[in-house]
């Protein structure tokens, strides 16, 4: 049977704790976007692209990356990708300051509770996977939420939906990258695409009457506002350290930290409705979720039962 060293565990002991402070970091993101405000959101991310990509230049000085990155750029079909991936993660950036913003954070948390189901479903479709019952099941119970939602809420999920849905294809693309581009190298390449978009937002917003407010609210909201590339790339490079080291089974259930963190900011700490209807389309999803992470525990434990049989 296999054996697990002393250094097995550590690795993932390690892993469990790059990917949770990852998710923690996630979780927390609303009520650190809020402290910017009056900043708007297309301020936000426009900064957000232009700071993350001043922070991961930092990066690859100090680790020593310009030679990886070099031989990437060298490579047209990764560049492409690179590019792609940089669109996808602007939309959900967008997409997130807008819900966060505009009072919709119970919204954003409905987009990633969805999203490991989402994932599963690209993977059948895209990929050509095979999934199991207990995951068609969950799929189908997360459907039924969404229609509930639009019908007795009377509100489309606009906001979830397209969190769910860029995330889920970023990932999906990230997948196929694979090890040919390191984290630091991959973030710096999908935000220096999207320089362009956030020096026209920044000339749009400079034009509105509110004006662009970095350093228009004192030294301390400046601050603030220059932490957000800090705050964007930090909780991606160690979600990065975490998926190299923990399984993806792992990965999954340790996930749903972030939309469960958000619900709560948004419900209990700033107070958003939640009618009954919308109690009841989370209460769904989060039956689905029940099936999925039960799913994910069996499928985790008839792996080790075929790892002790197997021979030495």
């Amino acid at each position: 049977m296999t054996l697990t060293t002393p250094a097995d565990r550590a690795t993932q002991t390690a892993g469990v704790a790059y990917a949770g402070g990852a998710y923690l970091l996630w979780g927390v993101l609303p009520l650190y976007f809020l402290l910017l405000a009056p900043t708007g959101p297309w301020e936000v991310v426009a900064w957000r692209v232009l700071l993350s990509f001043v922070f991961c230049g930092i990066l690859l000085t100090v680790t020593r990356g310009w030679k990886a990155l070099g031989a990437i750029v060298r490579q047209p079909r990764l560049l492409g990708w690179t590019a792609l991936a940089g669109v996808l993660i602007y939309v959900n950036w967008q997409v997130f300051l807008i819900g966060t913003l505009t009072g919709h954070v119970v919204e954003t948390s409905l987009g990633y509770f969805i999203n490991p189901i989402a994932t599963v479903l690209l993977g059948v479709f895209v990929l050509k996977e095979r999934i199991r019952r207990l995951q068609w099941a969950a799929i189908g119970i997360a459907a039924v939420a969404v229609v509930v939602i639009v019908l007795f809420y009377r509100s489309f999920p606009w906001i979830a939906l397209s969190l769910t849905a860029s995330f889920g294809v970023y990932g999906l693309i990230k997948k196929k990258i694979g090890p040919a581009v390191d984290a630091i190298s991959g973030l710096t390449l999908e935000s220096f695409w999207l320089i362009p978009i956030a020096v026209v937002q920044l000339i749009v917003v400079a034009t509105t009457p509110a004006g662009i407010t970095m350093g228009q609210y004192g030294a301390w909201h400046a601050a603030l506002l220059a932490f957000a590339g800090v705050a964007t790339a930090v909780p991606l490079l160690l979600f990065a350290a975490g998926a190299r080291r923990i399984d993806l089974t792992v990965i999954g259930m340790i996930q749903f930290v972030t939309p469960v963190m958000q619900f709560i900011i948004g419900a209990a700490v700033l107070g958003e409705p939640m009618p009954l209807e919308r109690w009841l389309g989370f209460v769904i999803v989060w039956i689905a979720i029940a099936v999925f992470v039960i799913d994910l525990l069996l499928a985790a434990r008839r792996g080790r039962r075929q790892a002790r049989h197997e021979p030495v």
